[in-house]
């Protein structure tokens, strides 16, 4: 039985490295509480990354220095080459309703929200980051998942964060 499962997936891998053909994602999905990262392609997840968020991650973002990661439905807007953190992906908040929010209560909704890897200078020391919030608000991951993303969501894909 172990010979035939690892003949299927020597079958497998060399059929995905002959078409070096990785789909792009449809959509994101992002999992606050589980700390968790999705990238959905025909609605099923097909790659997933370990997150770090906000310093003051639950609920939603209210207004801009409360270190909060927002919740609901935005797009990948833009792509950053020359980050302050190595690559990274803007993601368009505040939306309509995030200013409308904000404005009633006479606050700033802030913005600068991005999905990001680490601060440049400090990639010898990832584990250092592992497991922790530390973000402004920003979605993180490492350097190397940062670069696949960065291949796999083009602008104008939906990010959906839950709480």
């Amino acid at each position: 039985m172990r010979k035939i499962i690892t003949t299927i997936l020597l079958v497998l891998s060399s059929v995905s490295v002959a078409n070096d053909k990785i789909p792009k994602a449809d959509s994101v999905l992002v999992e606050k509480a589980k700390r968790k990262m999705y990238l959905i392609h025909e609605g099923m997840k097909y790659r997933e990354y370990d997150i770090s968020l906000g310093d003051n991650p639950a609920g939603h973002k209210q207004q801009e220095g409360d270190e909060r990661t927002p919740e609901g439905k935005y797009i990948i807007d833009y792509r950053n080459p020359n980050s302050s953190y190595h690559l990274s992906l803007h993601i368009n908040y505040p939306n309509q309703k995030d200013k409308e929010s904000a404005r009633e209560r006479s606050v700033s909704p802030g913005g600068d929200i991005f999905i990001h890897s680490l601060p440049n200078g400090i990639d010898w020391k990832p584990q250092a980051f592992k497991g922790q919030d530390w973000t402004d608000g920003c979605i993180a991951v490492t350097n190397a998942e940062i670069n696949e993303i960065w291949k796999l969501v083009e602008n104008g894909t939906p990010i959906e964060i839950l709480p």
